[in-house]
């Protein structure tokens, strides 16, 4: 019997649909048969709908910046400048051409398809069913660890002002917080991430305003651009420190993907998706290649250490007073937004699955208020195992919970990245128009730009 029937019968939304939809494909697989037929886009949209669509594109891109800015610029970029010296400025360079590639695959595939399953329902569309549901799970658990490791993070800034109080409590507490914000409605939860992002650019745009300053000498003494060069040159480590230092520039762009599934929500997706993940990408690079650079002009990068924010060095040497409670509030900020970012794409991940026939149907209801309620409770699992893993491991369960999710970030931008290739393929074979943002290039199928 035909996998469309099978799911007919079982009727959509059912218990049965995902043992039959997984049946239905292992047994085509297993006979050498063509493999299950992907639904059509306006089928796979159209089960999808339901979602508010209430966010603009400030919110949008303000969603894009909370996943992305967390803590790692704040603290871990210390970790980047001691792999590359001051040529981690060409690092974090090479770290946003890769993005930028990704950012035009998703953005050209939301535009032409705004749900929330993002490029885990577009794998589903264009390369296999189970592609479609390998990415999302995969990427639905990671998310799931990263907001349990963001509220853990919480609890480890407020330990700063409050040492004497428990871990889990203030897991407890942030967690709950999250939770309100995730179930009450997609707008007041794009005005809550709205101002949550704002904390962090205000203080960035601080930043390199002061840092601007203090390099050429206006209103505070000239630092100069001496540090560039003076301990080792600018490559003290050479090209693999660079090359490492990529890497971890690579992770640092990780995030943005989630203003896609954002276009299941958004007020005119076709045209407010590619503006956000446009902005959001100019913004962070803005703030992180511009941010690193004027960090190694001012300190030298021998002097940065591992326990302290570079950033809190800077606000130290303007003479900012109490630089370390501000950037204590700033990264608590960073690391609840970015937590209130990841657990709303967690749960159109799952969404997205249950809808598809991937999970039970329960997580795919919505509430009055056209809130994936049940998805969010299911997705918030992070949050419970941080909960509870926090007794265990107090003071490595942050970097055992942070290493369990990059895999998920990267297999996702592979994957995009291999949908966007057939994506092209298909419209220009059907004759059908879309979004183009990428630009024709000599190794088009290489970088899913015009053949």
């Amino acid at each position: 019997m035909p996998r469309r029937s099978l799911a007919r019968r079982s009727g959509p939304g059912t218990g049965n649909e995902f043992l039959l939809r997984c049946l239905a494909m292992n047994e085509t697989e297993m006979q050498g048969g063509a493999p299950p037929a992907a639904p059509e886009p306006a089928e796979a949209i159209e089960r999808e709908a339901g979602l508010q669509r209430n966010l603009t594109p400030g919110q949008l891109a303000m969603i894009g910046l909370g996943s992305t800015i967390g803590t790692g610029l704040f603290l871990g970029s210390a970790i980047s400048v001691k792999l590359a010296g001051p040529a981690v400025i060409l690092s974090f360079v090479g770290g946003a051409c890769i993005a930028v590639t990704m950012m035009w695959a998703l953005a050209e595939m939301a535009a032409a398809h705004p749900a929330a399953g993002s490029f885990g329902l577009y794998a589903e569309m264009y390369l296999h069913p189970w592609a479609g549901f390998a990415i999302r799970l995969t990427y639905w658990l990671c998310m799931m660890v990263v907001v349990g490791s963001e509220v853990v993070a919480a609890s480890i800034y407020c330990k700063f002002w409050f040492p004497a109080t428990a871990s889990w409590i203030w897991i407890g507490l942030f967690s709950l917080v999250i939770l309100y914000v995730n179930c009450t409605s997609v707008g007041s939860l794009g005005i809550f991430e709205y101002w949550l992002s704002m904390v962090k650019v205000v203080t960035i745009v601080a930043f390199l305003i002061l840092g601007a300053a203090l390099l050429c000498g206006l209103g505070f003494p000239k630092v100069g651009f001496a540090n560039y060069t003076a301990y080792g040159g600018f490559l003290p480590n050479g090209w693999s420190g660079v090359g490492l230092g990529i890497i971890l520039g690579l992770f640092s762009f990780f995030g943005i993907e989630v203003v896609g599934s954002t276009a299941g929500e958004a007020a005119d997706p076709k045209a407010a998706v590619p503006k956000a993940l446009r902005r959001t990408l100019v913004v962070l690079v803005l703030f992180y290649v511009g941010g690193l650079a004027l960090i190694v002009g001012i300190i030298p990068w021998t002097q940065i250490g591992l326990v302290e924010s570079p950033f809190v060095r800077v606000f130290q040497i303007v003479g900012i007073p109490a630089a370390s409670h501000i950037m204590n509030f700033v990264v608590l900020t960073a690391a609840l937004s970015s937590a209130v970012a990841n657990l709303y794409f967690a749960a159109r991940l799952a969404f997205s699955m249950a809808r598809g026939g991937y999970l039970p149907a329960v997580l795919g209801r919505l509430s009055r208020k056209n809130m994936p309620v049940v998805a969010v409770l299911a997705s918030a699992g992070g949050m419970a195992a941080a909960l509870i893993l926090s007794k265990y491991y107090k003071d490595s369960l942050f970097v055992y919970m942070i290493g369990l999710s990059t895999f998920g970030a990267l297999f996702a931008w592979l994957m995009t990245l291999l949908t966007h290739l057939v994506f092209r393929r298909f419209h220009k074979r059907q004759g059908r128009p879309y979004l183009q943002l990428g630009p024709p290039g000599p190794w088009p199928r290489s970088w899913g730009w015009e053949e």
